[in-house]
């Protein structure tokens, strides 16, 4: 959690822009591996929907009520909207396989390795994509945002046993993606 996070939303709630640019500093990142995963990997597509989602949270920052929930959370369900109309508008996406890079700046990777890593990155991405919308959020949230149970039951607005039941079935389904079309991808 950002230091002084409910100090800065209330400066923002009351205009200020330059506190509204520290949230949006910490979280865009988080906001844009999620969107990221979720537009299968479109970068130019994430950068712009991330955009909006701070857009769109400026704009509703007055509305915000922080009743002792992550202002992540908030975020999150801005990001999970926005995704819903993307796809509304371009419902046929394609994962790039150039668009799948492996961060490695000391050359700690060979390259046959590099290569294989970026496949099973692929594989992984494309079983995900298979999923339900529901079971790709909470996963991507869980797993990539690493964000605790509670705060993904607040961001999808479900309780924590039903969202720990939908990760453990997201899991399973997940496991059996792989394992039957982990050759064919």
């Amino acid at each position: 959690m950002l230091e002084d996070e409910r100090q800065l939303i209330k400066l923002a709630k009351e205009g200020g822009s330059e506190a509204f640019g520290q949230l949006y500093d910490y979280y865009l990142p988080k906001i844009y591996r999620f969107v990221l995963i979720r537009t299968a990997g479109q970068r130019e597509g994430a950068e712009d929907l991330s955009h909006q989602v701070f857009l769109k949270a400026w704009k509703n920052i007055k509305n915000y009520n922080d009743r002792g929930h992550p202002f992540s959370s908030w975020l999150y369900q801005i990001a999970r909207n926005s995704i819903i109309d993307y796809y509304r508008q371009n419902p046929t996406t394609i994962l790039s396989f150039e668009e799948l890079t492996i961060n490695d700046p000391e050359g700690a990777f060979e390259e046959e390795e590099k290569i294989s890593l970026a496949i099973n990155i692929k594989n992984v991405v494309k079983a995900v994509q298979e999923l339900k919308q529901i079971e790709q959020d909470i996963i991507i949230m869980r797993f990539v945002e690493d964000m605790p149970i509670a705060e993904v039951a607040l961001s999808i607005k479900k309780s924590q046993g039903a969202v720990k039941l939908i990760q453990h079935r997201a899991l399973k389904q997940l496991k059996k993606i792989l394992d039957e079309n982990g050759k064919n991808y």
